[in-house]
């Protein structure tokens, strides 16, 4: 398998990101060096490996949900450049 220059434009694509035709290049050769590196773990046996989804054991780390009271929320919005029902009011995005 081998990342190509087309492969790069669509993540670019979905990154939002633009590249020179240069960058591109540069990028594939990285991005594909990158994977061939990684498939190299595809050769090790991993028979006898448990499964893990975190190297160090842990338990529930969160804390107990508690109803408290919320900031006063013209407090909040004090220092908000716009402010519109209560609500921070920021610029549309255009693409």
């Amino acid at each position: 398998m081998s990342i190509t220059k087309d492969q790069v434009i669509h993540v670019s694509k979905l990154a939002r990101l633009k590249f020179s035709d240069d960058e591109l290049e540069k990028f594939s050769h990285q991005l594909d060096s990158i994977i061939k590196y990684v498939d190299k773990l595809n050769e090790l046996n991993t028979d006898d490996i448990e499964p893990t989804a975190h190297i160090v054991p842990i338990s529930n780390v969160f804390r107990e949900d508690e109803v408290v009271p919320s900031m006063d929320r013209e407090k909040i919005l004090m220092n908000a450049k716009e402010k519109e029902d209560g609500c921070f009011k920021v610029p549309k995005i255009i693409e």
